[in-house]
């Protein structure tokens, strides 16, 4: 079908990865038998925070067995510097109205939780039937606010990945996996 960028075509600019593209394949794949098996029978829709949500919203999707309804958001936190305020902008909202709804939030990451934790509040005051988060990743160590996540792929260190929809500067989004950069890329 198509080759995908591997640690080898990164050089010098990978350190390490941290979670493989058949981990995430694999746990993406446990995910989706969890959700369907609590969804079953239950008209579900999922909402992916863009963009680094892409990818697994698209695989997930993939791999969950029932029909379900998808839906992006854009949302854009921003304070002093490269660290989260809490305080959130909606760039792009939902096309679909989730009242009465089954709704599960995709996230490729969970950092400080400040920008979900606003967008839990926000969409759960839309009157969902029900109102999940799935991540991919999340950094315990990181979190500011405590978040009920029922679906969670892998914790990981409280260290600046990319990969699988994460970025640096825009790039390494289609990454297969998740990494580390080498500090010469950000000059660290």
């Amino acid at each position: 079908m198509y080759r995908a960028v591997n640690e080898i075509d990164m050089g010098t600019d990978l350190e390490k990865v941290l979670v493989s593209k058949e981990d995430i394949e694999a746990k993406l794949v446990e995910l989706a038998a969890e959700i369907d098996r609590d969804y079953a029978g239950r008209d579900l829709l999922i909402v992916g925070v863009l963009k680094g949500a892409v990818m697994v919203m698209a695989d997930l999707a993939r791999a969950l067995s029932s029909n379900v309804t998808m839906d992006w958001m854009a949302v854009s936190s921003y304070g002093a510097g490269t660290k989260s305020s809490g305080v959130v902008r909606i760039l792009k909202d939902l096309d679909t109205d989730i009242a009465g709804r089954h709704v599960l939030i995709v996230e490729d990451i969970i950092d400080s939780g400040l920008t979900l934790s606003w967008l839990i509040s926000n969409l759960g005051s839309r009157g969902p039937a029900s109102l999940e988060v799935c991540t991919l990743l999340r950094k315990p160590e990181a979190a500011k606010v405590e978040i009920d996540v029922k679906y969670t792929g892998f914790d990981i260190p409280n260290e600046f990945v990319v990969g699988y929809g994460l970025d640096y500067a825009e790039k390494y989004r289609n990454l297969p996996f998740v990494g580390t950069l080498a500090p010469h890329v950000y000059g660290g």
